[in-house]
């Protein structure tokens, strides 16, 4: 049965690359090698092996190649050292402005009508 890899790379300009392969061999080697001259690796040389994660669904390594590319350096990170608990915390919406605050601003702005109609 064919397997399909989601691994991230680490580039020489620190940053990461995520990517998905049924030959993760053969994707280091092109990578490593600047077998496509236009593949954002090509000029981020070398890069190093971090992280892989197999899968038999082919939807299913797409998907999660997906999610990861749409996390944060920290989540990333928190996966390549093999700390899979701490993306939870680090999934908490910090951001005040977010949607997931949004009812808290609804009951401190009723909260603050109510006393000025009561003066």
């Amino acid at each position: 049965m064919e397997t399909y890899t989601v691994y991230i790379l680490k580039c020489a300009d620190n940053s990461y690359y995520t990517g998905v392969t049924n030959d993760i061999d053969r994707r280091f080697y092109e990578h490593q090698n600047a077998v496509n001259p236009t593949c954002y690796t090509a000029r981020k040389r070398p890069v190093i092996l971090l992280f892989c994660e197999h899968f038999e669904d082919i939807n299913e390594a797409i998907s999660f190649e997906k999610q990861i590319k749409g996390w944060t350096r920290k989540k990333k990170e928190a996966i390549i050292n093999d700390n899979w608990n701490k993306l939870k915390e680090l999934a908490v919406c910090k951001n005040t402005t977010s949607h997931t605050n949004f009812t808290k601003k609804l009951t401190s702005l009723s909260l603050t009508s109510q006393k000025t109609n009561q003066k």
